[in-house]
């Protein structure tokens, strides 16, 4: 079998410009997916082509430069910040006698470590074998065709395809299993469109902030570190902040530009999460200098995944890092509303929550209402509403009582409880 180099943490970084330099945004997220794998920089490259190499990618005088590198430095891995052909992988092992990994392997591999449920592992491991399908055959360079001569006839193809064939049978178990989890998350999303309970998703680039949004809106602990992709799986929790009507928070992967397609395919159970929300809280790092290309980029993958058409705010978060003022901005034509905020400080949030609210069930309303004696059990169902903002005991023995909720859930005790809509306190 072919031994490919051992793979190792001390990393030589290749960053490739395709008919221009790179920019320096690209550098820093590539540089950041290497520490997020858990790689040790060692050193770094840059290099501009006219046109791709079909054999290497780039040219050979480049490849002996890189070399050179590797041998002065201890590199035990060469990450290039473009996708590779099989071919191309392979020619570079060849050469440099070094790990070589490119833009999408490294992704795979970070998600690869970060996954812990049963339905992440399982999209991870799908992922990873599709992409390991269209690389197995350099793994038997050694296996030729079937050879005329004594001791030149072998197995040839027939331990390659008995290799495919084990492959394909594991990606199609694999396919099996997540079409049951699908099936399973699909149930749970019907029961609570028939509890008419709406989910906000927020989405994002990855480490713009959106499980520490996350859990300061809904009171939950999930591991927020600053890091790429640290959040993988999927997470869903009532919205705690505030008083209200329930409202579920959906924390979801973060996107990245050119987000490979395999992961894109195997998380189709995750993005079905964004698609069917409610609303999107589109979360943006404020402190970040590319935070329009980053917001560019999520809208493209927004359209991508066909969740273009979900309404949204914009959140721009970690103000406390800018040294920006809390804020909302209304929505301008057809753009989305605006709003500043930090899921560190708290600032903001209370705004965002009810913007939120608002977006999903409408704008909410207080009422005076007079209950007699004889309707406690609509009494009982406007506290168990948490809708009961004063209460009083009226001289019949009833009692008198402030409520305020949403529109929404007014007109449907109206219609449920034969109320009129008088009383109108205020709106909000």
């Amino acid at each position: 079998m072919f031994d490919r180099p051992g793979t190792g943490e001390r990393a030589l970084l290749l960053h490739v410009g395709l008919q221009r330099s790179c920019d320096q945004d690209e550098i820093e997220e590539f540089q950041a997916l290497a520490e997020s794998a858990g790689a040790e920089i060692v050193a770094e490259i840059e290099t501009r082509l006219q046109r791709p190499s079909p054999r290497l990618l780039i040219g050979r005088g480049k490849a002996e430069e890189v070399a050179q590198r590797i041998a002065e430095t201890g590199a035990e891995l060469l990450l290039v910040n473009k996708p590779l052909s099989p071919s191309q992988e392979r020619n570079l092992e060849s050469i440099l006698k070094v790990r070589v990994l490119d833009r999408n392997g490294l992704i795979l591999d970070i998600f690869a470590q970060r996954a812990m449920t049963f339905e992440g592992k399982i999209q991870v491991e799908l992922a990873q074998l599709e992409h390991l399908a269209t690389r197995l055959v350099r793994g038997w360079t050694h296996l030729e065709r079937q050879k005329g001569g004594i001791g030149l006839r072998g197995p040839g193809e027939t331990q390659l395809e008995s290799d495919r064939r084990m492959l394909n049978q594991r990606i199609k178990n694999l396919r099996a299993r997540l079409v049951k989890v699908e099936r399973q998350r699909e149930m749970s999303r019907r029961d609570r469109l028939r509890g008419q309970v709406p989910t906000v998703a927020l989405v994002g680039y990855t480490n713009a902030g959106k499980t520490s949004l996350f859990n300061a809106l809904s009171g939950a602990n999930s591991s927020a570190r600053d890091q790429l992709f640290a959040t993988l799986d999927p997470s869903v929790r009532r919205m705690s902040h505030g008083i209200g009507d329930e409202v579920l928070l959906a924390d979801t992967v973060g996107f990245v530009r050119d987000l490979p397609h395999e992961l894109v395919a195997a998380f189709k159970a995750t993005l079905t999460e964004t698609r069917e929300a409610r609303l999107l809280l589109h979360v943006i790092d404020a402190s970040d200098p590319h935070h329009a290309d980053r917001r560019g980029q999520v809208e493209e993958v927004l359209e991508s995944i066909g969740a273009g058409h979900v309404p949204r705010i914009q959140v721009y978060n970690k103000i406390d890092k800018a040294s920006a003022q809390p804020g909302f901005e209304y929505a301008v034509g057809d753009g989305p509303a605006r709003m500043r905020v930090s899921a560190v400080t708290g600032e903001g949030l209370t705004a965002l929550a009810a913007a939120t609210r608002e977006a999903c069930v409408g704008a909410r309303v207080a009422r005076r209402l007079q209950l007699e004696p004889a309707q406690s059990r609509l009494r009982a169902r406007l506290f168990d509403l948490r809708a009961v903002t004063a209460e009083r005991i009226n001289e019949a023995g009833g009692w008198t009582l402030d409520v305020e909720l949403t529109s929404r859930r007014w007109q449907q005790l109206c219609a449920q409880e034969g109320l009129l809509d008088d009383g109108l306190l205020r709106e909000m």
